[in-house]
């Protein structure tokens, strides 16, 4: 799954992927993308933080960041120039496909 991390660092500033966007870029899950993100171990290289769910929703940020949380993520998507309503980002808007 090291591809998945690499197409990680191919998000631009201001966009988010979906684990969707990346499972279909890999050719694997959503869930396995969820295990790998989760296991990062260097976010500093391969920004975790810009992966949301299908629909915008912003979790699972438990394991990136080494006890990192959802509030966050936030905080480093909005200091990408994301804007965040509810705890979800504007796909429409934001989102990055590979």
């Amino acid at each position: 799954m090291h591809k998945a991390l690499l197409l990680l660092r191919k998000i631009p500033r201001g966009k988010v992927t979906s684990y969707g966007e990346l499972a279909k870029a890999t050719g694997s899950s959503p869930r396995a993308i969820g295990q790998v993100m989760r296991r990062n171990e260097h976010p500093e290289l391969y920004p975790c933080y810009k992966v949301v769910a299908s629909n915008g929703r912003i979790h699972g940020y438990g394991g990136c960041l080494k006890g990192g949380k959802v509030d966050k993520k936030i905080s480093l998507l909005k200091k990408d120039g994301i804007e965040i309503r509810n705890k979800r980002v504007d796909l429409a808007k934001y989102l990055h496909r590979f």
